[in-house]
């Protein structure tokens, strides 16, 4: 503690601000949609890619995006990505045209894609190991406080606003996260200062590029689509081929020797199987709080904030216990009670109220809580300090990889069991078909013929699909917490970790000159 920097605490809200902006970044969108549509003349394919240019852009450039922090300071590229952010929220706000969108939302991806493994790979370099559990808490909780804020203040702005302002909202917060950051965040970097590894940089950005635009388009085009296939089978060589690559370079942009300690492999994989579940969910759930239980865009974010408390409490109880008890018995124990949620949500009644649903999410969130933040504690551990930014990015380039499977996966199996059950018979074709591809315009068909049972019905199927998404979670959570508790090392071995990783960074993390 002697030799701690007092202005930590401070430090970490301001990186806490910036991620907080990330958090309602990738939600508050979504409640916007529909007046971007009708007010820039934009079509599904637009829309969708409106989403899913960010999440692309975002994924592909985590890996190289964390070198970057190593080589020139993570302070300063922080200040960059900021600043990239903030600058594309401003031209997304001007936006006249969906793909003027589209490019702003590819440059509010780069800018985030530096923000993540940056902001995450300083807490190791200011907090010693008896604060650290503390403060990865408070790092994931400041995003997952963003989730629903996003339709809170979406709802809110596009009632008193115009359709740009949910892109406005960023710029003051990172305006003022700049400020503090620059004040309060001491540089570090990596003394040997690593050249860019130029072709495994192609390799992972293309690798990845592709292999999220295949999940992304599998549930739209299908599976079997060739341009899909082409892109899983292009994504997975060009990977392997930037594992081959890594193992040869003489300054390697991903440190391969992790993935030869336990202790790394499984915690990371607990966290990527966390994110990839929690993804789904947050992917399901506004659906069934706007469509099946009919609440608005501002009542949906209200609704969501069971799960946030319940992270916040499983985060605490984290950090009272983690120093008595070690890493593995939260994080197994997280697991039992995240797959306990699963199970209590998969037994929603279709006719059922709010109450239940929010005593399920809680359930949720207290799992999350007492999986992620252990889990990602003893990952930031294990990694060596000078080359901290580096490795966080591996660290959430598997996080967010996990979280578009999530998404892609869970929702191809939400849509076929939602479209094995709704029914269509009498309808015409082209109702029919909007009635199959979402309750959303299964909802609008029946407002428009003013058929109540069809209503019912998609109401109906679409939690017959909910209950078999969360039991497939269930069911994954089951399995990850039984792999968790063979594999994982226990106190012992964390101690040892945390120990080995604290020296790393004291050894070889250091303010810039």
């Amino acid at each position: 503690m002697a030799g701690a920097d007092p202005r930590r605490w401070w430090a970490l809200g301001a990186l806490a601000l910036a991620l907080l902006a990330l958090g309602f970044d990738l939600t508050i969108l979504n409640v916007a949609l529909a007046t971007m549509s009708r007010e820039l003349d934009a079509g599904t394919s637009e829309l969708q890619w409106i989403v899913d240019s960010y999440v692309l852009v975002f994924a592909a450039l985590l890996l190289p995006a964390g070198l970057l922090g190593d080589r020139f300071g993570r302070k300063r590229m922080l200040l960059v990505g900021l600043a990239v952010f903030g600058a594309a929220s401003v031209g997304g706000a001007l936006a006249g045209t969906p793909g003027w969108v589209v490019a702003a939302r590819v440059a509010m991806g780069v800018g985030a894609a530096v923000l993540m493994p940056l902001s995450m790979s300083i807490l190791p370099t200011i907090f010693p190991p008896e604060e650290r559990t503390r403060a990865i808490a408070v790092w994931t909780g400041s995003m997952a406080l963003g989730l629903p804020l996003g339709p809170l203040l979406g709802g809110w702005l596009l009632e008193h606003f115009w359709w740009g302002s949910i892109f406005v909202i960023n710029v003051p917060v990172v305006v003022v996260a700049m400020g503090a950051i620059a004040l309060l965040v001491p540089e570090s970097r990596d003394p040997a200062r690593p050249s860019l590894d130029v072709p495994g940089a192609l390799l992972s950005i293309t690798g990845l590029a592709a292999l999220v635009y295949g999940v992304i388009e599998g549930p739209v085009a299908g599976w079997s689509d060739p341009g899909v296939v082409g892109a899983l089978a292009a994504g997975v060589v060009l990977l392997a081929n930037l594992v081959v690559w890594e193992s040869r370079a003489r300054q390697p942009m991903m440190n391969l020797a992790l993935f030869r300690d336990r202790r790394f492999v499984w915690s990371a994989a607990v966290t990527t199987a966390a994110n990839l579940m929690m993804a789904g969910i947050l992917f399901v759930l506004p659906q069934y709080l706007q469509v099946v239980l009919g609440n608005d865009a501002f009542g949906t974010g209200l609704r969501l904030i069971p799960m946030l408390l319940g992270l916040l409490v499983g985060a605490v109880l984290t950090d009272r216990l983690a120093a008595r008890t070690g890493h593995k018995p939260i994080i197994v124990s997280g697991m039992a009670v995240l797959g306990a949620g699963f199970g209590l949500g998969a037994l929603t009644d279709p006719g059922g109220g709010y109450s239940y649903t929010a005593l399920w999410l809680t359930v949720l969130g207290v799992g999350l809580g007492l999986t992620m933040v252990p889990a990602m504690d003893l990952v930031i551990s294990l990694l060596p300090g000078g080359e901290v930014g580096r490795d966080s990015g591996l660290v959430q380039t598997l996080r967010q990889t996990g979280s578009a499977l999530g998404i892609a996966l869970l929702g191809s199996l939400l849509s076929q069991l939602y479209r094995d059950r709704v029914e269509t018979a009498g309808l015409p074709e082209a109702a029919a078909d909007a009635v199959r591809d979402s309750v959303g315009g299964a909802a609008a068909v029946a407002q428009r013929l003013g058929d109540d049972a069809l209503l019912a019905s998609a109401r109906e199927a679409f939690v017959h699909g909910m209950n078999g998404l969360l039991a497939a979670c269930a069911g994954l959570t089951a399995v990850m917490a039984v792999l968790a508790l063979a594999f994982l090392p226990g106190r012992r071995a964390g101690r040892d970790a945390a120990a080995s990783g604290d020296g790393r960074q004291s050894t070889h993390a250091h303010a810039a000159d």
